[in-house]
């Protein structure tokens, strides 16, 4: 499991040890904090020695890696690449990670500010299937998330009741950062609104997932009857099959379509998914779209080609 020394992760790894669940701990040190990130480290390693536990550590330079890229996604793309690797050499069937229920109301709150469709109203998965992970590298391995109906609140009486320390991330309070903001501003009044705000927006994650798995059965069954033979490397749709469909369908379909291809999808905003349903539905002829994608109407189908 991932540990990096904060409340919500020492908590699940206590709780997982006291239910005798054979461990491998995996730390990564970002060093972006000097001193605090290698005191993280050094904390992980003591308690993982006090309990018993191999503890793997990564520490690389995120900052170099980011290059100009976003941090926070190269520092999440690094973590699970070496908790991809953790749990492939020690052949672990899993791989836990402790997000909390508050953690899923930061989320929702986060992608409905920046704008979202019932895809990012999902929030964080309870179970991510293996096919989330680099092809061939992990198997039938999943990450789960076993507090992810667990209070933040409740994490902490928890570690009280343990006598059990944890560390502190100085930057989880650094303002210039929106999640940080939704943690410490935004979700704090709206708890003076519902002081069960959390567990609602929870509520809406799930019933979002609920919604969600409902339209992609439907666009997959879309999607087989209008798609035809390929030509090299385009893809092709029967036009008159995709429009029989409703427009939240065809934008489904289109979205299964991008994420098999590996094109970009976190790219497409809604205005970009609108454009992709006006060429689908025949109102535009051709549209370009972020990373080399087109699509165009020819006659009786619809085409899609990425540019290398």
């Amino acid at each position: 499991m991932g540990v990096s020394g904060g409340a919500d992760s020492v908590a699940l790894l206590r709780a997982l040890r006291s239910a005798d669940v054979t461990l491998v701990v995996a730390h990564v040190n970002h060093r972006l904090r000097d001193a605090e990130s290698d005191g993280d480290e050094a904390f992980v390693r003591e308690l993982c020695a006090g309990l018993g536990l191999e503890c793997c550590v990564l520490s690389a330079d995120v900052a170099a890696l980011a290059a100009g890229d976003n941090l926070e996604s190269t520092a999440r793309r690094v973590r699970y690449e070496f908790f991809t690797q953790v749990a492939v050499e020690s052949g672990a069937g899993w791989i836990a990670t402790a997000h909390t229920a508050d953690d899923q109301a930061e989320t929702v709150l986060h992608r409905l500010i920046r704008g979202t469709g019932i895809q990012g109203l999902r929030g964080i998965a309870a179970e991510r299937p293996s096919g989330a992970f680099p092809a061939g590298k992990v198997g039938d391995r999943s990450i789960v998330r076993p507090l992810l109906s667990v209070t933040r609140a409740d994490v902490l009486a928890y570690l009280n009741e343990l006598g059990q320390p944890f560390r502190t991330d100085s930057s989880n309070g650094d303002p210039k950062f929106t999640r940080n903001r939704v943690r410490h501003e935004l979700l704090p009044l709206l708890k003076t609104f519902n002081p069960e705000i959390v567990g609602a927006l929870a509520h809406l994650a799930e019933h979002a997932n609920e919604a969600h798995d409902i339209v992609t059965a439907a666009a997959a069954d879309l999607l087989s009857r209008a798609e035809l033979p390929p030509a090299a490397d385009t893809v092709i749709l029967d036009a008159a099959t995709l429009r029989s469909a409703s427009p939240g369908l065809m934008r489904a379909a289109l979205r299964l379509v991008w994420e098999r291809e590996g094109w970009p999808v976190s790219d497409m905003t809604f205005a970009a998914w609108e454009r992709a349903v006006s060429v689908a539905g025949g109102s535009a002829s051709a549209c370009d779209f972020p990373g080399g994608v087109r699509m165009r109407g020819a006659g009786k189908v619809v085409q899609l080609t990425r540019r290398v």
